[in-house]
């Protein structure tokens, strides 16, 4: 989760047509706008040091801050301000028949009871988190691209039902979401509270598979599809992230690196565990224990070319773990950028052969 508007040289580049104007005064508004972003990511990173800053503490009066489990110096600015990535909390669907995408289109696809949704993450990357109630369970569905990282969770937490908004956070590269009821701060790769009032507090994982529209509409011929509340409000099917899963180098990354994989190839996470993509592809079916992980082909990576349909094939991968009547069920998974498992699950290995 970043501001597109925001970036470092050689960072991914937003896609946004700019605006009619002078070269002189084009010239400086860049300027202006590159003093703005240093400024704040410079008094951002000397004031989190030993604590959360007054900025923060202004902007974010009812998080309680004497509650955290992680240093704050981990915690950087990605964009200026809360909900400067509006979430989706009114999430409007149509049938799928109805509703017209690439087959290699990436999808978030969930399944609770009879009720079976496809988040596009063309409107994800746009939007990062959606509140929503499926098969009258209230879930989260989300997605960090700078660590392509797809989770869905129960947003239900002690009895209580939350709901979530962009920090515009990042810890690790990742998502920092906030909920509204006690604005707490989470970690989206772990569904995990580090700051405020509920740290410590996680949320539970719900299985969902990240898989093309092709696939979702093969297993789900009677589900929904989420629609853009506003079509013309942002670039839908656009990645404003262009060529960024091939790059060398993490955007708004400080840690270490995993020493067998590339940071920006994609694993296989299962728990704290993970297996190298590449792995997968080349094995195709993948058993440990009771676990079973497959791929096959056809969908396309949503942080390659420009138009998310015609990014390069990564596959479509599911995990599953045969019960006591050894049948196959799905079981929470992700697919990640390997530096992203690294740096929250340092010791353990990636395997890669």
């Amino acid at each position: 989760m970043t501001d597109v508007s925001a970036r470092h040289p050689g960072s991914p580049r937003p896609c946004h047509p700019a605006r009619p104007a002078p070269a002189r005064r084009r010239a400086h508004s860049a300027l202006a706008a590159l003093a703005g972003a240093l400024l704040v990511l410079t008094l951002h990173g000397a004031w989190a040091q030993s604590g959360p800053t007054w900025w923060w503490q202004i902007e974010w009066p009812r998080t309680e801050f004497a509650k955290y489990s992680v240093d704050f110096s981990e915690i950087r600015t990605g964009c200026p301000r809360k909900d400067c990535i509006p979430s989706i909390d009114n999430p409007r669907f149509e049938p799928l028949d109805e509703v017209t995408l690439p087959d290699r289109e990436p999808v978030i696809g969930l399944r609770i009871g009879d009720d079976a949704r496809a988040y596009p993450l063309r409107i994800l990357i746009r939007h990062e988190i959606v509140n929503d109630v499926v098969g009258g369970v209230p879930v989260v569905v989300t997605f960090c691209p700078l660590c392509n990282t797809s989770i869905v969770f129960e947003r239900t937490v002690d009895g209580r039902v939350l709901e979530f908004g962009v920090t515009g956070k990042l810890r690790n590269s990742d998502l920092v979401m906030y909920d509204r009821q006690t604005e707490s701060w989470w970690q989206q790769f772990l569904g995990e509270a580090i700051v405020g009032e509920m740290t410590g507090a996680r949320l539970k994982f719900l299985p969902a598979r990240i898989e093309s529209f092709a696939k979702f509409r093969a297993r789900a011929p009677r589900g929904k599809v989420l629609v853009p509340n506003n079509p013309g409000a942002r670039g839908y099917g656009i990645n404003p992230y262009p060529e960024y899963d091939s790059s060398s180098y993490p955007f708004l990354y400080e840690g270490s690196l995993p020493e067998a994989i590339a940071p920006l190839e994609r694993v296989v996470r299962v728990g704290e565990e993970a297996w190298s993509l590449a792995l997968v592809r080349e094995r195709k079916t993948i058993t440990k224990g009771d676990l079973v992980i497959r791929w096959e082909p056809g969908q396309a990576s949503a942080l390659d070319t420009a138009v998310i349909a015609e990014g390069f094939d990564v596959g479509n991968v599911t995990v599953q773990r045969k019960n006591a009547g050894g049948a196959l069920e799905d079981v929470p998974y992700s697919v990640d950028f390997a530096f992203a498992f690294h740096a929250f699950h340092p010791a353990v290995p990636i395997y890669t052969e």
